[in-house]
């Protein structure tokens, strides 16, 4: 596994974490779900682009990824703006820290990878 994939996996799973902490409100139901789908999804797409069939393949993977992640951040943002409990913003703040490294790792590779 290379550093970008297990920063990946690693971020996923900090999310799930999180989401087992949050209430189980309406809205709440939403963001956690929306946010598992698109956390986990931005992983499982770059591994699937490591045995891509083609660099078309590989680059389509990428930009499945980054999209996923640019989700990712999205969802973590309104689940900020609503988190009252301090532990928790701390918590959200840095998986919000993380998916922005992510979205510039998977946007720089996206950028190099169409200029081919």
């Amino acid at each position: 596994m290379n550093d970008l994939s297990d920063r990946l996996l690693k971020f996923s799973t900090a999310v799930i974490l999180l989401l087992r902490k949050l209430p189980n409100t309406q809205e709440y139901l939403i963001i956690k779900n929306q946010l598992i789908k698109s956390a986990t999804s931005a992983g499982a797409n770059y591994e699937e682009g490591q045995g891509a069939s083609s660099k078309a393949d590989f680059a389509n993977k990428v930009r499945i990824s980054l999209k996923e992640m640019r989700e990712s951040n999205y969802w973590l943002k309104i689940a900020h703006g609503i988190s009252s409990p301090i532990p928790l913003k701390k918590e959200i703040e840095n998986l919000l820290s993380e998916s922005v490294e992510l979205k510039n790792i998977l946007g720089s590779i996206c950028s190099k990878t169409s200029r081919k």
